[in-house]
């Protein structure tokens, strides 16, 4: 193809169904794993960085069996405490960064000995940070390449008591992500705190929501500390439906305003998880009109829009759409 033509466009209207999350995806496939019992899961995007999370832990010994289609599987999970089936083996990741990060943190705390690699561009993205905050709870992690970088080996944990572990948040919130949803294998109460700035925090507090979906609930100080609790770990909650992809939903949020609407996206509504949600806060900002159900979101408007001046640190997987 030589080029791409795209003709003048006077209105949007309509509606559409969402894909799954893959934020909520990927987490949901690993607290399945991790969990006491099997966990049905709907709506579950399929795309690679799902397929690679999949594929890994289904290389661990995991199983996930395909229902009817692979947004419907059933993950049997393996408890916390006892490991993965499979105790040693070499791991690809491909580029998908949420898994490098959250599957790094866990088999660190593991009793297994395994290699994560990923794509040329995966060996790029730093996780020293990561490898450094679990180093405490007794995480052995060897660099095959250039320090602070993937690929790593991982031996098995050497057992440790610990109580506080500390993690900088300036660096990513995947980081802070892997570390929490990783210490419940420990089955020992644990603080985390966060030296600076924690960065894309509505990432995390997904990640909380999620854990307390699997009966792990985390208090917190603010930003600055979290007290993960002691005991069994994560206990499968049965079934999940993953929300729809706040992030994919912007998009025609978007062409709601523009193209006068209005648009209606099912798949993420007034009680959303997702931080992307509040990109609505922008359209309404401009002028547009925005409605809320349960379970979906519209969108109409009409050109030009109100200027505005808004911190997009907290949605920034939003900003271009804003801009």
């Amino acid at each position: 193809m030589e080029f791409l033509d795209l003709p003048p466009v006077t209105r949007a209207g309509g509606t559409l169904e969402l894909p799954g999350s893959k934020s909520i995806s990927n987490r949901t496939l690993l607290l399945s794993a991790l969990a006491r019992g099997s966990t049905t899961l709907r709506g579950l995007l399929d795309s690679d960085d799902t397929r690679v999370m999949r594929g890994a832990l289904e290389a661990l010994g995991v199983i996930v069996e395909e229902l009817d289609g692979p947004g419907h599987v059933r993950v049997d999970g393996i408890g916390s405490g006892s490991g993965f089936p499979v105790k040693s083996g070499s791991i690809f990741l491909g580029n998908s960064g949420t898994s490098a990060r959250s599957l790094a943190a866990v088999l660190a705390l593991s009793d297994g000995q395994y290699t994560l690699s990923g794509v040329p561009r995966m060996h790029e993205r730093p996780i020293g940070d990561l490898i450094d905050a679990l180093e405490p709870a007794g995480a052995r992690v060897r660099y095959l390449g250039t320090p602070g970088f993937p690929p790593l080996a991982i031996a098995p944990r050497e057992r440790t008591a610990i109580t506080l572990l500390r993690i900088r948040g300036s660096i990513s919130s995947q980081f802070v992500s892997g570390v929490l949803m990783a210490l419940p294998w420990v089955r020992e109460a644990v603080t985390v705190e966060i030296e600076g700035e924690l960065i894309s925090r509505p990432y995390v507090d997904l990640t909380l929501n999620l854990m307390a979906r699997f009966g792990v609930i985390v208090q917190r100080d603010g930003w600055r500390s979290f007290d993960l609790p002691g005991g069994e770990g994560y206990v499968s909650p049965g079934e999940i439906d993953v929300e729809g992809d706040a992030s994919s939903a912007s998009y025609f949020l978007a062409a709601g305003a523009l193209g006068g609407g209005p648009v209606r996206v099912v798949g993420v509504g007034r009680a959303s998880a997702q931080g992307d949600v509040h990109f609505t806060r922008v359209l309404a900002a401009m002028g547009a009109k925005v409605t809320f159900g349960d379970n979906w979101v519209e969108c109409a408007g009409t050109p030009p829009f109100e200027a505005f001046d808004l911190d997009m640190n907290l949605i920034p997987d939003a900003a271009m759409t804003s801009a």
